[in-house]
């Protein structure tokens, strides 16, 4: 994650940081021995932090194993086990994106106004400047100007499009934007898709007829179904990806809207309650305001931890 970005996650990070930071230190520095009200004063810490029941009681159950096994009694020690508990548990994996190197079909998923059709031009302009072939295909067809939105999108990343008509079978893009790909011999596709919730058979039907074309038409591609959740949402996100996980396999996360919200630790919530990684994060409104996810440098902006001694304690580990 180039520096820039990273200052940005640190500023947007801030309002989160500030509150968790304030309350976590307190109960830190303030007890004088680790016991059960330690404990319990760190996990109300946690859930007020947004970091939510499941997450905090997996944090909680790492952090006591750990302080046993390491014999620990002073609560100061806990400060950045706590941190490097998070951190384990915010890792993407090793092959989270293995997709940007295969010929790939990507799902963009989400209700509407959580930052969908942004995503959709953020990733393309972004996989684009790695010198892949993206073209786009804006199956939203029954939201007003979703397809004049993307289009703006797409133009900003110099990436081809293809539309269909405005409340029209989302299906006939697709099969369209399938045969564009082909002819073109593009690298990725990626899909913007209808952000309805309020008739789940519907857009169960809906993506499984999109599926089936996608099957047909580009046997045996990569597949990625991406959900974009609004950080600033909190609980309410991890609802949504709930009831869209029941109509589709979603394989990863975009965050979005990160800039500014007092609920950065959703982030945490919503890795340990779906047990889906963070792909990408948005901070900003800008085309280039979209990157991979980091667990570490997420963590250090969230617990501000000096990106520099990071990184020197890393390589102290290394040489030992």
């Amino acid at each position: 994650m180039a520096m820039n970005f990273f200052k940005k996650l640190q500023n947007g990070l801030a309002k989160t940081r500030d509150t968790l930071l304030w309350n976590l230190d307190n109960v830190i520095y303030e007890s004088a021995i680790i016991d059960e009200d330690f404990y319990e004063e760190l996990e109300e810490v946690l859930i007020m932090g947004d970091i939510g029941v499941n997450a905090t009681s997996r944090i909680m159950d790492d952090l006591r194993a750990e302080v046993k096994k390491q014999s620990l009694v002073a609560p100061s020690q806990c400060r950045n086990l706590l941190v490097e508990t998070i951190r384990k548990q915010m890792e993407t994996g090793e092959n989270a994106y293995d997709f940007e190197e295969k010929k790939t079909v990507v799902f963009i998923i989400g209700v509407n106004g959580v930052g969908k059709t942004t995503s959709v031009g953020k990733l393309a302009a972004n996989f684009k400047n790695k010198g892949k072939k993206v073209i786009i295909a804006a199956a939203d067809t029954y939201r007003a100007a979703a397809t004049e939105q993307l289009e703006e999108w797409a133009k900003r990343a110099d990436c081809p499009i293809i539309t269909g008509r405005e409340g029209g079978d989302p299906a006939s893009v697709i099969y369209d934007a399938a045969s564009a790909f082909k002819a073109r011999d593009c690298d990725i596709l990626i899909v913007d898709t209808a952000g309805r919730l309020h008739n789940k058979k519907n857009l169960m039907e809906e993506l499984a007829k999109m599926n089936r074309i996608i099957d047909k038409e580009l046997p045996g591609i990569y597949r990625e179904n991406l959900i974009v959740l609004d950080g600033t949402t909190g609980q309410n996100a991890i609802m949504q990806a709930r009831e869209f996980g029941e109509a589709a396999d979603l394989t990863g996360i975009i965050l979005t809207k990160l800039d500014g919200t007092s609920k950065g630790g959703i982030a945490v919530a919503i890795v340990s309650e779906l047990n889906i990684p963070v792909k990408y994060i948005g901070v900003g409104e800008g085309i280039d305001d979209l990157e991979r996810f980091n667990s570490d440098d997420f963590v250090n902006a969230l617990f501000q931890v000096n990106k520099e001694n990071t990184e020197e304690s890393a390589d102290d580990q290394g040489e030992k």
